[in-house]
């Protein structure tokens, strides 16, 4: 090798001696390294499922499932912001709904069938409340549990 061929080669090894590594950084918790902000995954398309309405005497709680029984979202009177005896009560159940759809928004849920249990005053309009918020009600099947025979009677009163 000539002198002039040896000099470029000399500058690159002193350059790669003297160079500093770029600083490394770890990402926050939650972020990555570049932005801060973690990627939004894309939520499955779940085209059909299952709504649960719970309807008793002091709540309202709805619950929606892909057809396997995975839940996709649920909410309660309680969440929407309602107490004491407005939890009961049909508008409850109807807000109930609302919040539910903006949670299960990213699914592009279409149709439901809907499971009621309970004698609550939400019942029928939690149903009408899904309709109304955009889903298509294929059928509406009453699961209340029903005793066949009852409690065992107390006993006897001796006086």
């Amino acid at each position: 090798m000539t002198e002039e061929q040896q000099k470029p080669v000399a500058e690159e090894a002193k350059k790669a001696e003297t160079a500093v590594a770029p600083e490394v950084t770890t990402p926050a918790k939650g972020g990555s390294a570049l932005g801060g902000k973690k990627k939004k995954v894309a939520k499955r398309q779940v085209p059909r499922g299952n709504a649960y309405v719970q309807a008793t005497y002091n709540n309202t709680i709805v619950t929606i499932t892909d057809p396997t029984g995975n839940v996709l979202g649920w909410s309660s009177s309680g969440v929407a912001g309602f107490k004491g005896p407005k939890k009961a009560t049909p508008y409850a159940a109807t807000m109930v709904a609302k919040d539910l759809m903006a949670k299960i928004d990213g699914y592009g849920l279409k149709e439901v069938n809907v499971f009621v249990k309970g004698i609550g005053g939400g019942r029928e309009s939690a149903v009408r409340a899904l309709h109304a918020n955009g889903l298509i009600i294929l059928a509406v099947n009453d699961v209340t549990p029903i005793p066949h025979n009852g409690c065992r009677a107390p006993k006897r009163r001796r006086v």
